[in-house]
């Protein structure tokens, strides 16, 4: 089995879900399963930029970037994120290899086309995953940060759940797990939905029902569905214990978004 698994800044920031979503990918592995962990950082980038004295600005989910949030969001997403979650992956014997998604060419980017314009925040137009695969045939773990590189040579914030579907896609993978600080996607009541046709996500974002980096997060659920990845579902982190039974047993957490 294929695995693409994203986590989340908001998970990262806790020491203990960081734990245990790393034991649980280690044992996936074990099982035989290739995995691949795409992640974000977020807010470990929000408080380094408050640090530098920069203030954040999201629209519809999304980083405003400029050169100096592209930079630093260069450093602390390759950088510290990356490397911790290397290490998490280490402490439970599971070998893993950091990379940002312009490493090797892995992902190629150009720039969002939006009103109003976002900066340097790109969107995946190219993959090319044999170092994926290279990795995956010595027994490790590809950790991938959501920064990518342009075809114009410049850097580019990519949405780490953008870049976790365009993984899938590109691995063919048989399932995209969001590991997340939210039970699941709810609805107008406030309850968990635990089945979301992606016929249904316009509709809860007219109402209002979903917003913020649920929009995005949505976006790419479909995109995954839509290029052939067999099974989306996003996750409360605190149950990717069951990540190892997720193809084979009935799972009750989190949310299955499917084609129809």
């Amino acid at each position: 089995m294929k695995f693409v698994i994203k986590l989340g800044g908001a998970t990262l920031e806790n020491p203990d879900l960081r734990e245990s979503c790393a034991k649980a990918i280690a044992e996936l592995v074990k099982d035989g399963s290739q995995v691949v962990l795409v992640h974000g950082g977020g807010v470990q980038l929000t408080r380094t930029l408050k640090q530098l004295g920069k203030q954040s600005e999201f629209i519809a989910g999304l980083r405003v970037t400029d050169a100096e949030t592209r930079d630093t969001a260069l450093m602390v997403l390759s950088g510290q994120v990356n490397k911790s979650l290397v290490a998490a992956l280490g402490k439970h014997g599971q070998s893993a290899v950091g990379l940002c998604g312009g490493d090797g060419l892995v992902f190629r980017a150009r720039k969002k086309r939006t009103a109003p314009d976002l900066g340097f925040v790109g969107e995946i137009v190219a993959s090319d995953p044999r170092w994926i695969e290279a990795i995956w045939k010595m027994g490790a773990v590809p950790v991938i940060s959501s920064i990518a590189l342009g075809f114009d040579g410049e850097y580019y914030n990519v949405n780490a759940d953008e870049m976790a579907a365009a993984c899938a896609a590109a691995c063919k993978a048989d399932a995209l797990v969001f590991l997340t600080d939210v039970p699941g996607v709810k609805d107008a009541n406030g309850e968990v939905m635990r089945w979301l046709s992606i016929d249904q996500i316009a509709k809860l974002a007219k109402d209002a029902v979903i917003s913020g980096g649920m929009l995005p997060k949505l976006s790419a659920c479909r995109e995954a569905l839509l290029q052939g990845v067999k099974r989306v579902r996003i996750l409360p982190a605190e149950a990717a214990g069951v990540l190892p039974d997720l193809c084979s047993t009935r799972i009750t957490h989190g949310t299955e978004v499917m084609v129809a």
